[in-house]
């Protein structure tokens, strides 16, 4: 198969009228956001997006996209590879009662000024909320055993007498 750009930016509108799909590849280096996120990107995203209508009338734009990432252990401190999937469907925001329109299970995502979607920004925002919160490899493979690490015990705290420091002013009233 070969590898197709996916456009940067789209009408959705006239894309659902089309009913249009794209599969391909985003490059790498358009993931400028992604790659500060993370240790490094090994290679393009593969990226398929479908655009249509819903039996609400409304704008659908759904996809897959996947995407594998360095990411820093935060147990032992070692680089290992992560991929990252992601799914997701969006309706296009115009106005206030879009948003109330729209189903719960669709994203609502913003237009630019000339009434198009961003689909590389897109792609990339869901990559980022995708990361894991805290990366870690699996505990098989890390190189710190879980049931070795020791925590030990907190001191319990000294009270010192420490002198008042507004007490010169206490002298200054006098």
């Amino acid at each position: 198969m070969q590898k197709v750009k996916i456009p940067r930016t789209v009408d959705p509108a006239r894309a659902a009228q089309k009913r249009l799909d794209y599969e391909g590849i985003i490059q790498v280096s358009l993931f400028k956001r992604l790659m500060e996120s993370v240790e490094g990107v090994q290679r393009d995203a593969q990226v398929s997006l479908s655009f249509g209508l819903d039996e609400q009338r409304l704008v659908v734009i759904s996809g897959k996209a996947n995407i594998e990432v360095d990411l820093e252990c935060q147990r032992c401190n070692e680089v290992f590879a992560h991929e990252c999937e992601v799914q997701f469907t969006y309706t296009p925001y115009y106005n206030e009662k879009s948003e109330e329109d729209a189903p719960e299970e669709y994203d609502l995502v913003d237009l630019n000024e000339y009434g198009e979607i961003d689909l590389i920004q897109l792609v990339e925002d869901e990559f980022i909320l995708n990361l894991p919160q805290v990366a870690m490899h699996d505990d098989a493979d890390c190189s710190v055993d879980s049931d070795n690490m020791v925590f030990g015990e907190l001191p319990e705290e000294v009270v010192e007498d420490k002198p008042n420091p507004f007490d010169v002013l206490k002298s200054l009233k006098k």
